[in-house]
């Protein structure tokens, strides 16, 4: 059992459960709604290059980020906030009651809780009533959306949240996620050790900024994305590879 790391904190899309298995779901939705899903992804790529530029913490960022898609959209703001709220962050919701997690989640998060670790979880996402939804809502000490802290991932203030909600120092804790750029570079900033599972990295949800950013080719090479950013501490593939490496 390692001695070093006191808690354990994970991100949630593409972590917890395979990002396939939503995305199938999303189909109908991406076809429909198309030209909000683009501007949305859009919008997130805006915001994340004002953070990089110093602009952060806005006093309601659900605003800010409506603001932006509804220009993008030639619509009227607080429409569009509504249309965002109630189809992406509540429509995608009860989806997630027919998503399996991945083999080995239950009883990882079941071992670490007896072992005495702490265990959180940091989403770029509302990701409450997910965690209900996909069954594992139990034995969470502190869980936590960036949108809260007013900025997304890779900012180094939502995994600093985290941590504080943890109490736990940021160096003893370890965070898994499956992205190199916004996981493993926002807690490596905020001095947490990182863990990085490989999996398919094709998601709707979680980073549709993607989908504008960066070229169908790369999305489907993970290597290609460990390269662009900071070495996670330790990578894996399944997560009775996290078990061991936390316990054994």
């Amino acid at each position: 059992m390692r001695t070093d790391i006191e808690g354990v904190a994970f991100d949630l899309d593409g972590t917890l459960y395979p990002n396939y298995r939503l995305n199938i779901r999303l189909i109908p939705f991406a076809v429909k709604e198309l030209p909000l899903l683009y501007a949305f992804g859009k919008t997130r790529i805006v915001i994340r290059e004002e953070q990089e530029a110093g602009l952060t913490q806005y006093d309601n960022f659900y605003q800010h980020q409506a603001d932006i898609t509804a220009k993008m959209l030639n619509a009227p703001a607080e429409q569009t906030k509504e249309k965002i709220e109630r189809l992406i962050y509540r429509g995608w919701e009860p989806l997630f009651k027919k998503i399996d997690i991945f083999q080995g989640v239950k009883e990882t998060l079941l071992a670490f809780h007896n072992s005495g670790y702490k265990l959180g979880l940091l989403s770029d996402f509302p990701p409450e009533k997910k965690l209900e939804y996909l069954g594992i809502s139990e034995h969470w000490d502190a869980v936590y959306c960036s949108e809260y802290a007013g900025v997304l991932k890779p900012h180094s203030l939502p995994f600093t949240k985290l941590a504080q909600q943890m109490n736990l120092p940021p160096e003893k804790i370890l965070y898994v996620g499956n992205s190199v750029s916004y996981d493993v570079a926002g807690a490596k900033e905020a001095g947490m050790k990182t863990a990085w599972i490989r999996t398919f990295p094709f998601n709707i949800a979680g980073a549709a900024e993607d989908y504008v950013k960066t070229t169908w080719f790369s999305k489907f090479l993970p290597e290609i994305r460990l390269k662009k950013g900071p070495k996670p501490d330790f990578s894996f593939n399944y997560y009775r590879q996290l078990f061991d490496y936390m316990l054994h």
